[in-house]
C-alpha cells in the first residue's frame, strides 16, 4: 500500500545521478516532475519503460516537466544504462541500507512484498508518481505496465498544464 497518495507532499531527497552529483527533489521545483520506480538497469521490462520515457522527452521539455528514474542499481551501473541507451534525464542510485532497504524507495511506499514467478519477495514495486510544481503528488500509477505508459504519464503531464 503506498504511503504517499495524490495531494500528499512528495518526499525530499538527495540521492547520486549517473554522473555522480548529488541531486535533489528541490531542484526540480516550478515545474512538473515525473518519477518513476523501477526495480534494474537494463532488464527487458526496466529497458521498455526507460526508453518509452525517452521518446516523450522532447515533449515532456516543453511541457517544463523533468523526467527521474529511481532504482537500486549504483551510480555505475546507472551511468552504463543511460548511456547504452541514450537516455536522456536523470537517474538517481537508491542504494540500499545494511538491512537491504533503498531509503528513498521505503518513504514513497515502492519497496514492499510482491509476487513474482509464484514466489512472494520483498523489492521493487514499480510505481510513478507525478508531482505538480508545488511539490505535491498529483497523479500515482502503481503496478506500472510498461507498454503505453510513457504516454499515460505524457497524457497527465498535459492535463496538469491545463489545470494550472
Amino acid at each position: 500500500m503506498p504511503v504517499v497518495e495524490v495531494g500528499d507532499r512528495a518526499p525530499a531527497f538527495t540521492l547520486r545521478d549517473q554522473s555522480g552529483a548529488k541531486r535533489t527533489l528541490a531542484e526540480f521545483r516550478g515545474g512538473p516532475v515525473v518519477i518513476y520506480f523501477y526495480p534494474e538497469d537494463d532488464t527487458p521490462l526496466c529497458t521498455t519503460q526507460a526508453c518509452g520515457l525517452s521518446d516523450v522527452h522532447a515533449e515532456m521539455r516543453k511541457l517544463g516537466a523533468g523526467v527521474i528514474g529511481i532504482s537500486p542499481d549504483t551510480v555505475e551501473s546507472h551511468a552504463a544504462f543511460a548511456g547504452k541507451y541514450a537516455l536522456p534525464f536523470t537517474l538517481l542510485a537508491d542504494v540500499p541500507d545494511a538491512k537491504g532497504t533503498p531509503r528513498v524507495c521505503a518513504k514513497y511506499g515502492v519497496w514492499g512484498e510482491k509476487n513474482m514467478y509464484g514466489k512472494t519477495m520483498i523489492g521493487m514495486l514499480r510505481t510513478t508518481y507525478l508531482i505538480d510544481e508545488r511539490g505535491r503528488v498529483a497523479r500515482r500509477w502503481d503496478r506500472v505496465k510498461t507498454p503505453g505508459h510513457a504516454e499515460r504519464v505524457l497524457k497527465a503531464v498535459r492535463e496538469l498544464g491545463r489545470e494550472g
